[in-house]
C-alpha cells in the first residue's frame, strides 16, 4: 500500500442511465506516485480519471483528496480544481488569448496572483515545457504538440497537488507525441502525482510505479509495469496485451 495515500477511491460507483461505467473501483495513489491507468475503449478510464476532479458525479462510493472528501459545489469545488490539474485530449486554450495569458488567467482569477508574479511564473513553466520563445503567440499559431505543453503548462501553474492527464497524446500527429510525452516524463522524474490515462504503453514500461489495466468498468489488475507487461494475471490482459503490442 502506499505510505502517503493522495487519493483514495474507496467502493466507487457510477452509471449513466442503465450503464455502470465504474463498478466498485477501490484505487489508493500515494503523492509521488506515476499511476498509468490502460484497458480497452469503454472500459472506464477516462470516467475514472474525471471523477476524481468531480467533472463526473459518483452514484455511490468515497473519494478523498488529501484525506479530505471532495467537495460537491461552489468555491470549494473551485478550490479542490485547483489542487487537481487536468490535462485533455483536447487542448481546451483560450483561443482570443496569447500563450502567456492562457497560462497566467486562472493564476490571477483562483489564486489570485498578481499580474506580473503570474506570468512571472508563467514564464518559468513555459520554459519548462520548452515554449518560452512562444509567449506572445496564439494556440492557432503552434502545433498540436506545443499546444498540448501549454496546456500542461497552465495545469501546473496551479500548483497542483496531482495531475490528471486523460488521454493527452491520442489527438496528435505520431511526430507531436513524444514530445508531449518527454515533459509527462521529466514530471514524473521530478516526483509529481500523476494518473495517466494512455495508449502509450511505452511510457506505461518507463515511467509508471503502476499499471492499472480496466476492462468492463472494473479493475481488473493493478500491478508494476515489469509484472504487468511480462506476466499479466487476468485474460483480459493477456488478451489486450496482445492486440496491441503486435503492433
Amino acid at each position: 500500500m502506499a505510505v502517503d495515500p493522495l487519493i483514495e477511491l474507496r467502493n466507487v460507483n457510477k452509471y449513466y442511465g442503465e450503464l455502470h461505467v465504474l463498478r466498485d473501483i477501490d484505487l489508493t495513489v500515494g503523492k509521488g506516485e506515476v499511476v498509468v491507468v490502460i484497458g480497452p475503449s469503454g472500459s472506464g478510464k477516462s470516467t475514472l480519471c474525471r471523477t476524481i476532479n468531480r467533472l463526473e458525479t459518483i452514484q455511490s462510493g468515497t473519494i478523498t483528496l488529501d484525506g479530505q472528501p471532495l467537495p460537491a459545489e461552489g468555491r470549494a469545488l473551485a478550490r479542490l480544481r485547483a489542487e487537481v490539474g487536468m490535462v485533455f485530449q483536447s487542448f481546451n486554450l483560450f483561443a482570443h488569448r496569447t500563450v502567456l495569458e492562457n497560462v497566467s488567467l486562472a493564476q490571477v482569477k483562483v489564486r489570485r496572483r498578481r499580474k506580473d508574479e503570474a506570468d512571472r511564473r508563467s514564464r518559468e513553466l513555459l520554459d519548462r515545457v520548452g515554449l518560452l520563445n512562444q509567449a506572445a503567440k496564439y494556440p492557432a499559431q503552434l502545433s498540436g504538440g506545443q499546444q498540448q505543453r501549454v496546456a500542461i503548462a497552465r495545469a501546473l501553474a496551479m500548483e497542483p497537488k496531482v495531475m490528471l492527464f486523460d488521454e493527452p497524446t491520442s489527438a496528435l500527429d505520431p511526430e507531436m507525441i513524444n514530445e508531449v510525452l518527454e515533459v509527462m516524463r521529466q514530471l514524473a522524474r521530478d516526483g509529481m502525482t500523476m494518473i495517466v490515462v494512455t495508449h502509450e504503453m511505452g511510457f506505461a514500461r518507463a515511467s509508471a510505479n503502476r499499471v492499472v489495466f480496466m476492462a468492463d468498468g472494473r479493475i481488473v489488475e493493478d500491478r508494476s509495469p515489469d509484472a504487468f507487461f511480462t506476466n499479466p494475471s487476468s485474460v483480459r490482459a493477456k488478451d489486450f496485451l496482445s492486440k496491441i503490442l503486435k503492433h
